[in-house]
């Protein structure tokens, strides 16, 4: 199987990141990154990762495209805060950027390519709002986002699935992770949300191994009798992965 990647150095993404590398039926994974991937990613050494730099998400080099065709799925999970971003600023980086690599791919001769169609996963977030009805800018934006892929025509040859994850963290097992990708006030905070969240709030909380692991399921076809995965749906699905009737 083959695998495109995006957002590889956010906490979502490099948590799926290292799961796509531990996978041995994943055979190749290309990133596409808007910069080289820092020194303090810790990602087994691997000879299956393809680092691609874009200095535009909107503006492909011109062979690019026909080679992402090749590939069996991708996970997005590029992003950022919407906090202090204009309502355009946002649009661009949640939904321009996302629907400009489907398009591309359509019009690079997806639609017509034989077989599975591609598998497109999109990391979203609870609360996320397709209605376009919200006053809160990230849940309009990422909704606005998931409803555009869910409405690509069959002919695309594009199958779009949405992650809903909550609340989640860099794992203490990779303390680079949360060196590098949060503050020290959110990592503090974390130690006090994190223990609260697991017990008294599950339903909001996303461990990020099971984050990882999920999105890269998605990818490969598991659960494909579902498009739309809120919190619960996945904790539901990955806890009942996990029965011994079911490993």
């Amino acid at each position: 199987m083959k695998l495109v990647l995006t957002g590889v150095t956010g906490a979502a993404g490099i948590q799926i990141f290292r799961q796509a590398v531990s996978d041995a039926s994943i055979k190749r994974i290309t990133v596409l990154s808007r910069r080289a991937l820092p020194s303090w990613m810790d990602i087994p050494e691997n000879d299956k990762t393809e680092v691609i730099i874009l200095d535009d998400f909107l503006a492909y080099p011109s062979d690019l495209p026909a080679r992402l065709v090749g590939h069996d799925a991708c996970v997005w999970a590029l992003g950022k805060s919407s906090v202090g971003l204009s309502d355009e600023e946002y649009t661009r980086i949640t939904h321009d950027y996302t629907m400009h690599f489907a398009n591309s791919l359509q019009e690079a001769g997806m639609k017509d390519r034989t077989g599975e169609p591609f598998r497109f996963v999109f990391i979203s977030g609870e609360g996320a709002d397709p209605s376009g009805k919200s006053n809160v800018k990230f849940a309009r934006i990422k909704g606005m986002t998931e409803k555009a892929l869910f409405d690509l025509p069959p002919s695309s040859n594009i199958k779009a699935s949405v992650m809903r994850p909550a609340y989640f963290f860099p794992s203490k097992d990779h303390p680079s992770d949360r060196e590098n990708i949060r503050s020290p006030t959110t990592r503090a905070i974390d130690c006090l949300m994190s223990p609260i969240m697991k017990t008294i709030l599950p339903s909001m909380y996303t461990p990020i191994e099971d984050l990882g692991f999920f999105a890269v399921e998605v990818a490969k076809g598991r659960w494909s009798d579902e498009k739309l995965f809120p919190n619960s749906k996945m904790r539901e699905l990955i806890k009942a992965s996990r029965t011994p009737e079911n490993r």
